[in-house]
């Protein structure tokens, strides 16, 4: 399932052990290299602030409930993951990049992403148009299949504002659901014939 950074921030975690919410998540913590999520910072009345990173490996289900861990003992201290540690030095966030294409062309600043909730990765990135482009088209939202580079400052995309659009629109809703009023292969004019008669 994908899911909104926006929406992961403030969600509860759940411990088997205590039976109950335990604190929530405050940041993410992600890897530049592959463009993952590798654990969160917690906050809470119950988090110790020395011991309060989830490696997610130690998340056991995510729902609309929040995420299930078996015990607060699962939680870290930055310096006892090592990969973690690294990645907290690097400093890096992915919110507020700049997004630009190969050739220079600026697309905009980062200002959310999904991530599938299976592994953890960021699957699309949401960015907020420049000002004078926002009129007509104020979000992108880029798949992370057209990331080619990221850096410290900004996220270079292979593909032109106009093919990145083109894709987007592409990808429109097409609901699941059978409408139960209506048989199959029955049209609209059929029923209306009916019911004249």
């Amino acid at each position: 399932m994908l899911v909104y950074n926006s929406r992961l921030i403030g969600t509860t975690i759940l411990s088997v052990q205590a039976g109950g919410p335990i604190g929530q998540i405050s940041t993410p913590i992600i890897d530049p290299d592959n463009l993952k999520i590798i654990a969160f910072t917690l906050i809470g009345s119950q988090i110790d602030r020395r011991q309060n990173i989830l490696d997610v490996r130690s998340i056991r289900e995510y729902s609309n409930y929040g995420m299930v861990i078996d015990d607060a003992d699962e939680l870290v201290a930055p310096s006892d993951v090592v990969k973690i540690e690294q990645v907290l030095n690097l400093n890096f966030d992915l919110l507020s990049l700049k997004v630009e294409t190969k050739k220079g062309s600026k697309l905009g600043q980062v200002i959310d992403f999904t991530v599938n909730s299976d592994d953890f990765l960021v699957q699309q990135i949401v960015v907020r148009r420049p000002i004078m482009k926002r009129i007509m088209d104020p979000e992108l939202l880029i798949s992370r299949k057209e990331i080619v580079e990221v850096t410290d400052y900004k996220i270079i995309v292979k593909d032109e504002e106009k093919t990145l659009k083109k894709r987007a629109a592409n990808e429109d809703f097409v609901p699941n659901f059978v409408n139960p009023f209506r048989t199959q292969g029955q049209e609209l004019s059929s029923i209306d014939t009916d019911e004249q008669e």
